[in-house]
Formats: C-alpha cells, structure tokens, sequence
C-alpha cells in the first residue's frame, strides 16, 4: 500500500537526486580542499579607505553605505510606498492546542495606483499572555499548512505544484492541509510563552519568473511590466512584505512590537536577513539553512554559487546583480556584511550537516565576520572561534549551530530558538 509517507519519501528521492545532477553539470564544488582563496571587503574599512572604528561613524556613515551598496547592486531598491494598507481581521479569538493558545487570521490588503493585492497571516498565541513577543516568518505553501487546524483559511493564491501535498495545478487544496507542520513546532513555541505570525510568501510574489502576479504589479508605472535594472525582485518583494506585517504588529495590542523576532528557512531566510538589515523595528533575526545569499559568503566556491542561482532563480534578485554571475569576487560586498547590517540586535544563523548546498562553513564564517560590528557595540559576538561540532550551539547575541542532518527545519532547530530568545530577554 503506497502512503502519503511513502509518496514523501520518493518525493525527496527524485529531488536529492534532482540536485546531484544538476550539480554535476554546473560543476557545483563540495570539496573544502577545492573552496579557493578569496578576499573579503572589510566591513569597517570604507570605499574610501576611512577606517570606522566608534559607533557613530558606524552609523552615521559605514552602515548606509553598505546598505546603498546591497540595494543597488543586489536587492534592488523599492520604487515608492503604499497609498494605504487595510486590515480586516477575519478571525479573532479562535482556540488551538486544547485552549492553550488564541488563533487570530488577518488579510492586509494594499493598495497603489488604484491597484490592490492582500495577504492572510495567522497568528497563534499564547492564551495567558496579555502581550507575547513572536517569532514571524513566511510559510512556503500555504497558511493551512502549518497546522492541522480545520479553521485556517486556505490560500487562493497561486501555489508550486506538488502531488505530495494534493497540489496539481497550482491551486491549494484541502489535502494540503497541516502537511509541513512538522516544520512548525508551534506547541514548542506556545508553552515557552511565545506566538508566531506567519503568512504565505505566494501571497506577496509567488515563487516564479513571472512578476505579473504579485506586490511588484502594484508600483508599475505605464506600460512597464517587469522590474527596472535596479528595482526589487521576489527576495525584496518578501523582505517588504515582513515589514509591511510590522506595520500590522504595531497596532495589535496582543503581540509586543518591540520583541518580533524574524524568522525564515532557505530562500525565506535570505528574505528575513534583508528584512532585519533594511528595518530595524525586527528586535532579531533567524536565518535557518539560507545558504548562497543569505548568510553564506557568496565568494567562497563552495555548493550554490551566485552563478547558479541567478540560472536556476533569475527572479529572486535584481537584474544588475546578474553581471556578477561569473565574478563574485568584483562584488562591492559580501554576505557578512549583510548580517552585519542587523547589528546590535540578536542574530542567529543556522545550518545543517549535510546541506553542503547551503555551505555550511561559509555560513558560520559569515558570522564569525560579522562579529566585528558587534565588538563596537561592546557585544562580543560569536563567541566560538573555530567552528563548532554539530549539534553544539553557541547561543549569544550572535548565534551559530550545526544541526545533524538535512537542509530543513526541526523541533531541535526551534528549541535553539527558544533558547536564543530567552537569552536576549525577547
């Protein structure tokens, strides 16, 4: 008899095998020995060569430049604001969890240009607290799928197919439904005493090289129907969604604004890194498994490259970063100083044993670099030096762990998380 387990399985058969392949062809290097020499900007030297040793000229002057040179150069920028966002709350005061925690559904629905687009969070909290500090993050197939909870609403939006899931021509189905909860462990978050936001990122753009369909339409200005050289693509277009929801989380006297944690898992956590260094109200950030991009170090010739994925995902970043396919190393700026961007604020980042893809190493030396801005601040940073055995976390200000296994989200991921919130009194 062939399960929804069994179908799961083959599932992730077929795309383990998917992605050997395709790194075969694009000579995708997993050897350490074969990584190569590189040579990283400094975070604390200026382009013109003006060495930013106090917080101030960190601030005041170092810090907008890299920012400037993110947006430019890889993001893109965001071509204007809102006319207005509306906020219907379409569920209030649900229950989950045999009472323990209160269900809130919310459709933010903005508007340009006489143009709208919405989208659906769902939020669980704790059913004590008058106030709870949340960890928000995106969902990568829909909101009824991360709980197994009759009453989440399923998304209308357009979702990848995937039979697994009881998807076959891009329309969600109730057969989806609670089918990625094991990469929520919302139990484990609720009697720790904290909530999660969540929202499908299909709702802001959906995952494809199409920007027809999602928030970018919105900004158009005549006859214009894709992005400029220099505009936002879909990882921006996420990164806007998180602070639009931060828009939301300010009014909702439930949740603690000033402790919203950022959260995201793969291409979701190359969203939530850019979220936390382009708005400061996230009070931390999670990167989990966000590999070439995200936390890893773009320069170091280990698993995805930037040439692979401007190839595989052309729309993730905006059209000037594609002149840098084949020289990564002419890039005014690299991945730890992104998450330098984030400081003083709490970071963790995340990897696991064998998402060699992801490049581990290059995600925990990005960090490891990163920690320097921190030390301005009188924050020591990441605290280990060498890179820690899997399954020993270094939680701080700026947190690092291996986990044993694949590229993916676990309940031992979460209690890191926990852990990291407890610790800077989130």
């Amino acid at each position: 008899m062939i399960t929804r387990h069994t179908t799961s399985l083959l599932f992730i058969f077929i795309l383990l095998n998917s992605i050997i392949a395709f790194s075969q062809e694009r000579n995708v290097n997993y050897d350490e020995s074969k990584a190569g020499h590189y040579s990283l900007p400094s975070v604390l030297t200026s382009y013109g060569g003006v060495v930013i040793n106090n917080v101030s000229d960190w601030e005041e002057f170092r810090k907008s430049e890299i920012l400037n040179s993110f947006t430019e150069h890889i993001y893109g920028k965001v071509p204007g604001e809102l006319d207005t966002m509306l906020i219907n709350i379409t569920e209030n005061n649900g229950s989950f969890l045999n009472g323990k925690a209160k269900r809130k559904q919310v459709t933010l629905t903005f508007i340009k240009n006489g143009k709208e687009l919405s989208a659906d969070l769902l939020i669980y909290l704790p059913s004590s607290n008058k106030s709870s500090s949340v960890f928000l993050g995106y969902n990568f197939q829909g909101n009824h799928t991360v709980a197994n909870d009759k009453n989440i609403f399923i998304t209308k939006s357009w979702v990848p197919v995937n039979e697994t899931l009881g998807v076959i021509s891009n329309t969600a189905s109730e057969e989806s439904r609670g089918e990625m909860s094991r990469r929520w462990a919302i139990e484990k978050i609720i009697d720790a005493g904290y909530g999660l936001v969540t929202l499908y990122r299909g709702d802001i753009d959906p995952d494809k090289d199409d920007f027809s369909d999602g928030v970018h339409k919105l900004f158009y200005t005549k006859d214009q129907d894709k992005p400029g050289q220099d505009e936002w693509a879909t990882i921006a277009a996420w990164s806007w969604g998180l602070s639009r929801v931060m828009d939301y989380l300010e009014k909702d006297n439930e949740i603690d604004n000033e402790k919203v944690i950022v959260f995201g898992h793969s291409r979701l956590g190359k969203a939530s890194l850019w979220a936390a260094a382009t708005d400061n109200r996230f009070a931390g950030c999670i990167s989990n498994n966000s590999g070439e991009m995200g936390a890893a170090l773009s320069r170091r010739n280990f698993g995805e490259t930037v040439e692979v994925i401007n190839t595989s995902f052309p729309h993730w970043f905006c059209a000037n970063f594609k002149k840098y396919s084949n020289k990564a190393y002419m890039l005014p700026v690299d991945q730890h100083m992104l998450i330098s961007l984030i400081a003083p604020r709490p970071v963790y980042v995340a990897s696991a044993t064998e998402d060699l893809w992801a490049d581990p190493k290059g995600e925990f030396l990005s960090a490891k670099e990163a920690s320097v801005v921190y030390n301005l601040y009188g924050i020591q940073g990441l605290s280990s030096t060498a890179m820690p055995d899997p399954d020993s976390p270094v939680i701080g200000e700026v947190s690092y762990h291996l986990r044993t296994g694949k590229h993916d989200v676990t309940d031992y991921d979460w209690e890191q998380y926990i852990k990291f919130a407890k610790y800077n009194n989130f």
